[in-house]
């Protein structure tokens, strides 16, 4: 996981029809908040204007096309999710937890509450998991404050996950054991059998070209050029390559 420079200003799909659903559903909360709490009433959340296509193209321009999670390239596998960092239909605190109603409706068209996400991420490991620091101060609805918060889970956008999560080898570990790495390590399934598989084959192959560097080889200065490609933004597993190269100049 790295850190994620998204565009300041969101699509327009969010500000105009995003905006105006976003205040119909904080009124029909204010009408019924009992029914939503208990999950009598749910909220109808709109795919076609989170998921716009303007959207998710936004999203993975600013991402690489890379998983907001796992750093890996999607494109050519799967289509990927536009994917709620707090979750718009509701919450659990652990994975065996029951869902807690009505979840982050007020953010589901909120342009910083959204990523771009392989389906595994999403849907296998983050769902509706959203564990904080102290659950009492979850906001409950629109009136309360989210900044009273700690989430558990490294925001991309707000966080640099290079100071909380580190690697040794093909493997993600939590710095001087962070809580916040541990829960994003372990909630996000970072460490997946499959996904570290992909890992310790590219990352043999950046090891192969350091080798040559340190040789001083005629084929160095490639090898230094596919090295310096490898640990951009860019690059899937970027941060994997950055903690192999930390401590050689290419």
């Amino acid at each position: 996981m790295i850190r994620i420079n998204k565009r300041d200003r969101a699509p327009r799909i969010l500000r105009e029809r995003g905006a105006n659903q976003t205040e119909e559903d904080e009124r029909a909360y204010d009408e019924s908040p009992a029914d939503y709490r208990s999950g009598a009433r749910t909220f109808d959340v709109v795919r076609d204007i989170y998921g716009a296509k303007s959207v998710k193209n936004a999203l993975k321009k600013d991402q690489h096309s890379k998983c907001a999670f796992c750093e890996a390239k999607v494109d050519h596998v799967a289509h990927g999710d536009v994917e709620h960092f707090r979750p718009k239909k509701g919450f659990r605190q652990s994975a065996t937890d029951d869902l807690g109603r009505p979840g982050y409706y007020w953010l589901a068209y909120s342009w910083e509450n959204l990523f771009f996400a392989c389906q595994i991420c999403n849907q296998r490991h983050k769902g509706n998991l959203f564990p904080l620091a102290d659950a009492d101060n979850r906001a409950r609805l629109h009136h309360d404050a989210i900044a009273e918060e700690t989430p558990l889970f490294l925001d991309p956008a707000a966080d640099d996950p290079s100071a909380h999560v580190g690697f040794r080898e093909e493997y993600a570990y939590p710095i001087d054991d962070d809580p916040r790495a541990v829960a994003t390590i372990d909630g996000l399934g970072l460490n997946r059998e499959t996904l570290v598989e992909h890992r310790r084959d590219w990352l043999a192959k950046l090891e192969a070209l350091k080798d040559v560097i340190v040789l001083d080889v005629p084929e160095t200065e490639k090898a230094r050029a596919v090295l310096r490609v490898a640990g951009k933004d860019s690059a899937q597993y970027a941060s994997m390559a950055r903690a192999l190269l930390r401590d050689v100049y290419v």
